[in-house]
């Protein structure tokens, strides 16, 4: 029961992105091929919104809902590895039409071959926990 509010939040964020097309393989395709701006709006906003929201958390000391200070540790950049990293994840989204977040919404839209990018999606991240340690980071 103490997890029924990430489920709710998740399925009004499912309906959201359906709605807003956002799952559409046809709209992706459109953005890979830059004949429409629709999904680079709607990354772009997110991105405005994301940048906003920090700024107004790191600036108001705010805390979590457990009472705890909200903190953002600084990333050190790697060019390279965000390169290569970059690299994998978008021609993973242009082969599968979906990026992680989506891919379970399709699932839930009733799109069943959606699960072999998830199995390949799982498999692929259990990889990476196998072979982290040798991997420049």
């Amino acid at each position: 029961m103490k997890y029924f509010k990430y489920i709710i939040v998740g399925i009004v964020f499912g309906i959201t992105l359906t709605k807003a097309e956002v799952i559409s393989w046809y709209r992706i395709y459109e953005m890979f091929k830059f004949q429409s701006f629709h999904m680079y709006g709607v990354i772009g906003s997110a991105v405005v919104v994301g940048i906003i929201l920090v700024q107004i958390l790191k600036r108001s000391h705010m805390k979590s809902l457990y009472g705890e200070e909200i903190v953002f540790n600084p990333k050190q950049m790697s060019i390279p590895r965000y390169l290569i990293g970059g690299t994998i994840f978008g021609l993973g989204w242009a082969m599968t039409g979906a990026c992680p977040g989506p891919m379970f919404i399709l699932l839930g839209n009733g799109f069943l071959v959606i699960l072999a990018a998830i199995v390949s999606a799982i498999f692929g991240t259990y990889v990476y926990g196998l072979l982290r340690s040798r991997l420049p980071h």
